[in-house]
């Protein structure tokens, strides 16, 4: 069942979780006032976007146009960028961090959909075929967003045959990524959910082999709590699953970080 928004934002007033939510409940950490539109010169505006995969053939002029129609802004680690009662057409462009899109159901637990990494789109525009059908967007780290109305979506990015294709290839592979998460979380055990977790999360541009005991090793920052809300269970089981992880020595554990000391076994871990 989804959370049940029926009732507008007085439903957030009395939630099912009570005086006492869990630290990724919709709205706990979310700050408007934290929230930073960035007013910048055009280098700036246009930094935003230069590396997002549906931008990267455009020229100068064209990126400066989708720049001055997409206000750039940024938010912190845990602050909610969407939320169902805001009921509003907005497209984010993600430029910098990743993104979390979840559901909550009536009795307060938490089901990931996705991850959003940089260099892609989410949120709510009909017009891509884009919807949060009550989905959550929270921050996992610090993001910075470009953010686009219904009418310069439809003026800027569809009416652009290069860049319509490939939020279609986006919105395709989006839809597979949710297939294989729910998949997931039928068929595979809790242990391989939390190594599968992981193996998302590290950043793209770490080496997949072992590294030598000296060299810098990819790091999750996230605390056991968060691991548990991404992988769908409990943080005491995701705490038991770690150390067995790190007592083999595929993992090595801190306060609110995960070093990753062997990604490939990591990846046979999750299936």
């Amino acid at each position: 069942m989804p959370y049940c928004l029926a009732e507008g934002a007085d439903a957030l007033a009395d939630p099912p979780w009570g005086a006492a939510p869990p630290p990724w409940a919709p709205g706990r950490r979310e700050d408007i006032g934290r929230m930073r539109e960035n007013h910048h010169d055009d280098a700036d505006r246009t930094w935003c976007l230069s590396e997002v995969d549906i931008f990267c053939d455009l020229s100068e002029p064209e990126m400066a146009a989708i720049a001055e129609a997409a206000p750039m802004k940024t938010y912190t680690a845990g602050e909610i960028l969407y939320s169902p009662p805001q009921m509003s057409e907005v497209l984010f462009i993600l430029k910098r961090g990743r993104i979390r899109i979840f559901r909550v159901s009536a009795e307060g637990r938490a089901l990931t959909t996705a991850i959003i990494n940089p260099g892609t789109i989410f949120g709510e525009m009909v017009l891509l075929g884009q919807r949060m059908y009550g989905n959550y967007a929270e921050a996992l780290d610090d993001v910075t967003v470009c953010v686009m109305s219904r009418d310069d979506v439809h003026r800027l990015l569809l009416s652009d045959p290069r860049i319509a294709a490939r939020i279609t290839a986006i919105l395709g592979r989006r839809l597979g990524d949710l297939e294989q998460r729910l998949s997931d979380t039928v068929f595979k055990s809790v242990a391989q959910r939390v190594a599968c977790t992981l193996i998302t999360l590290i950043p793209a541009q770490a080496p997949s082999r072992t590294l030598r005991p000296l060299a810098s090793h990819p790091q999750v920052t996230l605390t056991h709590e968060q691991v548990a809300a991404l992988a769908g269970t409990s943080r005491e089981t995701v705490t038991k699953v770690l150390r067995e992880l790190a007592d083999r020595g595929l993992l090595r554990l801190g306060r609110g970080r995960i070093t990753v000391l062997d990604p490939d076994r990591l990846r046979d871990e999750g299936g």
